[in-house]
């Protein structure tokens, strides 16, 4: 699997630097996408686990819980 990290600046950030918040989200390929971009992608933070098609990686498809997301790998099992 690989990982990049994406950072986002918070919207309360001015123009002019100084003050400014900045947070990583670290994606990770599925280990059964193939070379051709058919991919999924995963980021899991604190409060929420964030899935996305590689294809269009300007914001996650999908948001949802951890317990959600330990859910559905324990059932896709």
């Amino acid at each position: 699997m690989s990982s990049d990290l994406k950072w986002f600046k918070s919207s309360y950030s001015g123009d002019q630097g100084g003050n400014c918040v900045e947070v990583a989200v670290g994606w990770t390929k599925s280990s059964y996408s193939v070379d051709q971009g058919e991919c999924v992608e995963v980021a899991a933070c604190v409060h929420s686990v964030h899935v996305r098609d590689s294809k269009d990686t300007t914001i996650p498809s999908l948001s949802v819980s951890p317990d959600a997301w330990d859910a559905f790998l324990r059932r896709v099992k």
